[in-house]
């Protein structure tokens, strides 16, 4: 039996919802250890400091190459939300971090 549409829209708008749940997750804990390291200090260009943690993270997933910072521009530029969400909500001193 198929499933009627309003019900798969149902289910999309939930998953929609679990998504941004898990990426606010996500993004304060990469925050808080952002923050403990010192970057809450640093004045840098958000392209240059997305390009360091794509570097990074690269190095993590061992892959080499040097990161541009392009992936923002390539998808609208739409990497400051999250950010925003971790520099009003997240603590320097890394309570609650997993």
């Amino acid at each position: 039996m198929k499933k009627p549409s309003s019900k798969i829209r149902e289910e999309i708008t939930r998953l929609q919802e679990q998504l941004k749940a898990a990426e606010t997750r996500e993004a304060e804990r990469i925050g808080r250890i952002a923050l403990r390291a010192g970057l809450g200090e640093i004045e840098i260009e958000e392209g240059e400091l997305l390009a360091a943690f794509e570097d990074l993270a690269g190095r993590f997933r061992g892959k080499a190459g040097k990161a541009t910072g392009r992936k923002a521009a390539e998808t609208g530029g739409d990497t400051s939300a999250p950010a925003a969400k971790v520099a009003s909500g997240a603590h320097a001193n890394g309570a609650g971090e997993v």
